[in-house]
């Protein structure tokens, strides 16, 4: 059965960052998807949507992988500013309600999204070192990816997707080990499709 895949690149531009290494991994998951029968549609948030239009194209999905580098420790601000727009296009769509009823308004906080079954990836790109995590004498106190990204997952939780393996490249600028990355991403890949 052909399982369909959104990738979404959310780089925005900068001059220090334009782009090309999350342009690189969006194209290498295409091909790598591709070529093991999954139909891919692709989208960029520098370039100009329509929120319905994407709304349609995550319920097309069975799997969403969400391309991003890290600004200032969280998404660039266009790529919030897209799933901001996006999620709230698709209320009664992606997520139907907050989930509680009001019966009993303290339980069930986020249980009201609508994406159940389908599954999401997030991928990153970093400057800081993979040693800065799991250092609790570092900037991330000893946290790992996934918790400093905390806030991302529970907000996918929230309109019921399920949450697959991260994957993230560290030291892009300073130290960079591109293929190395390209090749871990293929490993990563081919685990979870």
């Amino acid at each position: 059965m052909n399982k369909n895949v959104l990738l979404i690149n959310g780089h925005q531009y900068w001059e220090i960052s334009p782009g090309e290494l999350n342009r690189s991994l969006i194209k290498l998951a295409e091909n790598h998807l591709i070529a093991k029968d999954y139909s891919i549609k692709t989208v960029h948030i520098d370039d100009i949507f329509d929120p319905k239009e994407e709304v349609k194209k995550m319920m097309w999905a069975d799997f969403i992988i969400f391309q991003t580098p890290v600004y200032w420790f969280s998404l660039p601000w266009g790529f919030k500013k897209y799933i901001d727009e996006v999620y709230m296009a698709g209320y009664g769509i992606l997520f139907d309600d907050d989930g509680r009823t009001k019966t009993e308004p303290e339980k069930n906080y986020g249980t009201g999204g609508l994406m159940k079954g389908k599954k999401y990836m997030l991928s990153t790109t970093w400057n800081a070192p993979r040693g800065a995590f799991n250092d609790k004498a570092e900037i991330f106190e000893g946290k790992d990816e996934d918790e400093v990204f905390f806030y991302f997952h529970k907000a996918q939780q929230f309109v019921g997707l399920e949450q697959l393996t991260t994957f993230s490249c560290h030291d892009v600028l300073k130290n960079p080990v591109i293929e190395s990355d390209f090749k871990r991403y293929e490993k990563h890949l081919d685990k979870l499709f």
